[in-house]
């Protein structure tokens, strides 16, 4: 796989769904419109450059006091966003107080002068429909939001405050710093961080991004007597690096550009002008005299996993020609004759990445990173031979005009058809790439290839040498008489080299025969998917779909058997076949996911699902050659080990997973019938051969219910004709009636559950069940959920500090309606918290006796905004719809009747409902250091499904 290592971010404050964007710089815009006459605190107004299918008007400006603004006007959007990233982050922490950086992230929110209150800004946003983070990375902090349009005003009011006029409240450091504490904590057992922790203590102690960037109560303690206090210090570094000059703001929002312009001159126009720059770290990363070096460490989870790392420019001032990106290409290439390819085959790797990271302006690593079988960790010196090997066949015969034009040409096809994210990642997207790139450059930058410069792309290979490595394995075997200081990791030096033959059959790629020719837009476009194909066995929806200016299909595929989860084994089995399906196919598929064709086989409870996406040319070429794998491709023993290996240690390192998923997961596990606990799929699958997956293979598809959606630019008669050629190959028989249903079970006899865990956190996760699946009761509960969620946030994390994961908010189960309350804490016993979460509904319940209607209101109208969303992909769309399907929704209007009835519900109602809900059907997972798990399945076997919709 192509893709950059991430570097060490701090995760954001509340964990949300598309966390990931974050990090994300690739996903362009377009559209231009004319600038008016510039304000009178704008410096400079231009236009970027933009993609031929985007609608959207941009202007780009910069106000007096020197901060960069980049304002993006869609009348479609439902959500109003806006980003400002600082540049500056952890490598800017002072020696003497690690974490500072972070530590000051948080305190930003708890007040400002025009908004002292510390929950001014959340209570907000949540009132109207919105949601906020920040992150705080080695070279950046950014800070982000969205919002209902028409609370815009209103959130910049806030959010512009931060950056003019914040309180940094004596009385909250002690709460923020227990929080940052807990942060820590949560994350302390985790691989990616111990990795990082490990690799600092192996590159140059002089640069400033090896230190540690979280924050804890140790670095974070009061100063000693005589010393500027913790406060002054917040202050210090806030006055010393965020200023206008080092700040670049995003606002994407439905209002027109002028008004936009004026929202945020009148607002940003107050920040200090300090005369700031981007800070430039002189050191270089790795210290040039120590290498080669290696290093071997203990791992939490069952994993084997080696980093090859090379010290290299960094590409960003190379944006243009993307040398870095053409290398990783090639290394990380999966095909035929490719390095994963070549290891695969000898059974010692299962993965592969190739990227660049830890760039900080000068200078980055070049990584490549390989998953490894045991068998491979036993190999190292041979696997690192191949890697040189390999990087030598680039050298001799890799650098190539053609593969620099393949590449090019892709790329190109991408920025022609972006897809708009949401517009808060879109938000967050432009503010980063605004404060990397030239203006003009912002959506483009990460596409752009403006021609093959050999000399250019040579100076980095040259760094991928066997004197400049730096490698570093870990696994859980490891025994290392060196500990990392403050992930407490184990780890040792080791040999840097050895002699080792290199596997043989390396190859570099052959032109990609999956690139899309023609990309012409058809205009037909559907409202909702219609039935086009209903025989004995298999039924098909279509709907043509041109409103994300893309010719891209999505096609869903679910094959249905009446026994895929009856019993752990068969589940199990389910699992091996889907992950056989993509495993066989891995080599033989990758230049078609470079091409921008996806595919991806998963298994669930009813079956296997068959999820294709990407150019609408040369696609049925793809579908039918999975068809053929699926049928009639040899289920060898490699590649079953292959797969068999990877499931179970993805079972067997499920207990570490972080503690709140588990509870989440433990909860579904009791509620949701059919449905397997990890423990049951790892036992099933032990005794589990070759041969039962060919057995189950012939079995599963002699007894199938076909279930089809094809969504996107493609004509009706193609869409039935490739449907029915699906069908023909499978010759699916079964009646819907026959595939067993998923469903949610009643809480309301469920004795206390806990999860199976190595976690060293407590946790209480409570869950409030409504009492049936009725469109009246998910519109209370959604609702009600909208209304607590600050409350106990603010209360429990803010106030009490029981933690850092702290949340509470609407958690439907399939369509069952509920309600979760979580905390999950590093020192906090689940009893205390336990009395803390009865007292905050104690509370709250008074709270519901004052509630009138018109106080309700921006909730109700939060909840119907949030659910008549738009669709922001064309992958979106279909998941939506899919999804939709699967509940027998055939209208695929559920989520508008949803909506519209939570626009009615009302204070009344809450206060009505409240009593039942907080007592009748309560669900509790909680853990505690030294709990033994419960044995979910036994203790939910008896419990009754939860009354229907009868709406």
């Amino acid at each position: 796989m192509t893709q950059p290592l991430p570097a060490p971010l701090r995760q954001p404050a509340r964990l949300l769904a598309w966390l990931a964007v974050a990090a994300t710089l690739i996903t362009g815009l377009a559209a231009r419109a004319e600038a008016p006459e510039p304000a009178a605190t704008v410096d400079e107004v231009v236009s970027p450059r933009v993609s031929p299918h985007d609608d959207r008007d941009y202007r780009a400006l910069t106000l007096d006091n020197g901060l960069s603004v980049l304002l993006v006007s869609d009348p479609e959007a439902d959500q109003a966003a806006a980003s400002l990233n600082v540049g500056v982050g952890s490598a800017q922490d002072p020696e003497d107080l690690a974490g500072l950086a972070h530590f000051l992230e948080h305190m930003l929110f708890l007040g400002t002068d025009a908004y002292p209150a510390s929950d001014a800004y959340q209570a907000y946003l949540s009132r109207h429909g919105g949601s906020h983070n920040a992150f705080t990375a080695p070279h950046d902090t950014n800070y982000f939001f969205d919002i209902e349009p028409d609370a815009l005003a209103g959130a910049l009011d806030r959010f512009s405050r931060f950056f003019v006029a914040p309180l940094f409240n004596a009385d909250r450091l002690e709460s923020e710093r227990n929080v940052v504490h807990s942060e820590y904590q949560a994350r302390i057992r985790d691989d990616g961080r111990r990795a990082q922790d490990v690799l600092d203590q192996l590159l140059n102690p002089e640069h400033p991004t090896t230190g540690f960037s979280v924050g804890s109560r140790e670095t974070l303690a009061d100063r000693p007597a005589g010393e500027p206090s913790l406060r002054e210090r917040v202050i210090d570094f806030y006055e010393n690096h965020y200023g206008a000059n080092v700040m670049h703001l995003a606002v994407v929002a439905p209002q027109s550009l002028d008004e936009l312009e004026a929202m945020v001159t009148e607002r940003f126009a107050e920040v200090p002008d300090r005369g700031l720059s981007r800070p430039v770290i002189e050191a270089p990363l790795v210290a040039a005299q120590t290498l080669p070096r290696a290093a071997e460490m203990q791992s939490v989870r069952d994993s084997q996993r080696v980093s090859f790392l090379f010290p290299v420019p960094d590409p960003q001032e190379a944006y243009r020609h993307k040398p870095a990106d053409y290398l990783a290409n090639l290394l990380g290439h999966e095909g035929e004759g490719s390095l994963l390819a070549v290891l695969r085959e000898a059974g010692w790797a299962d993965g592969l990445s190739a990227g660049v990271t830890r760039g900080d302006g000068r200078h980055a690593l070049f990584a490549v990173d390989i998953s490894l079988t045991p068998d491979g960790a036993e190999r190292l010196d041979r696997i690192q031979e191949s890697l040189f090997a390999t990087i030598e066949r680039i050298r001799e015969a890799g650098l190539a005009e053609w593969r620099y034009e393949e590449q090019a040409r892709l790329a190109e096809q991408q920025f022609r058809f972006q897809q708009h994210g949401s517009p808060q990642g879109d938000a967050m997207r432009l503010a980063m790439n605004l404060s990397r790139y030239p203006l003009k450059d912002v959506n483009v930058a990460p596409y752009r290839m403006d021609g093959f410069d050999r000399d250019q792309i040579t100076r980095w290979l040259d760094g991928l040498r066997p004197d400049r490595m730096l490698r570093l394995y870990s696994g859980p075997e490891v025994e290392g008489e060196k500990v990392s200081p403050w992930f407490d990791a184990p780890w040792r030096e080791v040999e840097a080299t050895g002699e080792a033959e290199p596997l043989a059959g390396l190859a570099l790629p052959e032109p990609n025969p999956y690139i899309a020719e023609d990309l012409e837009l058809l205009d037909r476009h559907d409202e909702v998917p219609e039935k086009r194909i209903e025989v004995p066995g298999f039924s098909f929806w279509y709907k043509a779909d041109a409103s994300f200016d893309t010719p891209k299909v999505e096609w869903r595929f679910s094959l249905q058997h009446p026994a895929a989860s009856r019993e752990a084994r068969e589940a199990a089995l389910s699992r091996l076949l889907a992950g056989w399906l993509g495993d066989s196919l891995n080599e033989t598929l990758y230049p078609a996911r470079l091409a921008g064709h996806g595919f991806e086989a998963y298994a669930h409870a009813r079956g296997i699902t068959l999820s294709f996406s990407g150019w609408r040319d040369r696609q049925d070429r793809l579908i039918a050659r999975v068809l053929d794998q699926l049928q009639e491709g040899e289920i060898d023993a490699a590649s079953f080990d292959r797969v068999h290996y990877r499931l179970q240690r993805e079972w067997r390192n499920a207990p570490q997973d972080a503690l709140y998923r588990q509870a989440h997961r433990t909860l579904a596990e009791a509620l949701v019938r059919p449905q397997w606990p990890t423990d049951a799929l790892l036992e099933a699958s032990r005794e589990l051969g070759v041969e039962d997956l060919r057995d189950f293979r012939e079995r599963f598809l002699a007894d199938l219910r076909l279930e089809a959606m094809a969504v996107g630019n493609l004509d009706a008669a193609l869409a039935e004709r490739e449907a029915r050629q699906v069908a023909e190959a499978l010759s699916p028989s079964l009646a819907d009636d026959e595939i067993p249903d998923l469903v949610p079970l009643q809480a309301d006899e469920l004795p206390a559950l806990t999860p199976t865990t190595t976690r060293e956190e407590s946790l209480v996760l409570r869950y409030l069940q409504g009492p049936d699946r009725s469109l009246a009761s998910q519109a209370r509960l959604a609702v009600l959920g909208q209304l607590l969620e600050t409350p106990f946030y603010q209360r429990l994390r803010t106030e009490e500090q029981l933690g850092y994961v702290v949340n509470a908010g609407y958690s439907p189960m399939l369509d069952a309606p509920g309600i979760s309350l979580l905390v999950q804490s590093p020192d906090t016993a689940s009893e205390a918290i336990q009395e803390r979460i009865d007292a905050f509904l104690d509370d709250f319940a008074g709270r519901l006796e004052a509630l009138d209607d018109e106080e309700l209101a921006p909730y109700r109208q939060a909840v119907h905004d949030e659910l008549m969303q738009r669709d922001t992909s064309l992958s979106g769309r279909t998941n939506r719809l899919w999804r939709a399907l699967a509940y027998g929704d055939i209208a695929f209007d559920r989520h508008r009747r949803l909506a519209e009835r939570a626009l009615a519900v009302t204070a009344e109602e809450l206060r009505e409902g409240w009593p039942e809900l907080r007592e009748e059907a309560v669900a509790r997972v909680s853990f505690d250091p030294g709990d033994e798990p419960s044995d979910v399945l036994a203790l939910s076997h008896h419990l009754k499904p939860l009354p229907e919709d009868h709406d």
